[in-house]
């Protein structure tokens, strides 16, 4: 559901990082921001509760190439992890193009893995969105963490429909710009295609 800006010549798309509490949404986004030249970002826009979680969203606006002489415009989003934002995650997801699902890759957090996917397509699907119709990559996120599933576990219990995935280490940046340029990727073949 890209909005494209004929004033300004660009197509501004929508990614949304979504997954469990404390998964690592935020993390990616920071580094990608920390990362990113000045010239090619907008103000990152975070809003937290006192625990340090994501109560809302970040917002970074990302320019990636050009589409038909139409400037390309990532933002990107998070979502709280906490069931209880449900409302918030649903008003994120509005308009999505695209959905990185952050998985933590400790063995002691496969149900929240687990419960937060279900609640990701229980969303879309509310919104008229299907999960396996939109551009979508999983993150295991933090392989660095002593306890975690093997990528195979992982695989059977969160990728029952093959889509792409990356092994992350947010913190150290490991497998975060990959997991972005895989989902932006997607969504210009879909944006070329016409969708």
């Amino acid at each position: 559901m890209s909005f494209i800006n004929y004033a300004s010549r660009e197509i501004n798309c929508k990614i949304v990082y979504y997954g469990p509490g404390l998964c690592g949404k935020t993390t990616n986004l920071q580094y990608v921001y920390q990362k990113t030249a000045p010239e090619a970002k907008g103000k990152m826009i975070s809003l937290a509760t006192e625990t340090e979680r994501t109560l809302f969203f970040d917002f970074l606006p990302l320019s990636l190439g050009e589409i038909r002489g139409f400037k390309t415009r990532f933002h990107l989003y998070t979502v709280p992890g906490q069931v209880f934002y449900d409302a918030s995650r649903k008003l994120i997801l509005k308009g999505v193009d695209g959905v990185v699902f952050v998985a933590d890759s400790q063995e002691e957090r496969i149900d929240a893995n687990i419960e937060s996917l279900e609640n990701l397509r229980i969303n879309l699907k509310e919104q008229g969105y299907d999960l396996d119709k939109l551009p979508y990559i999983i993150q295991y996120n933090k392989r660095d963490l002593p306890d975690v599933m093997t990528i195979e576990d992982l695989r059977r219990e969160l990728n029952t429909t093959n889509v792409p995935e990356f092994e992350a280490c947010a913190t150290t940046g490991e497998g975060v710009f990959e997991t972005l340029k895989a989902v932006a990727k997607l969504i210009l073949i879909d944006l070329k295609r016409g969708k």
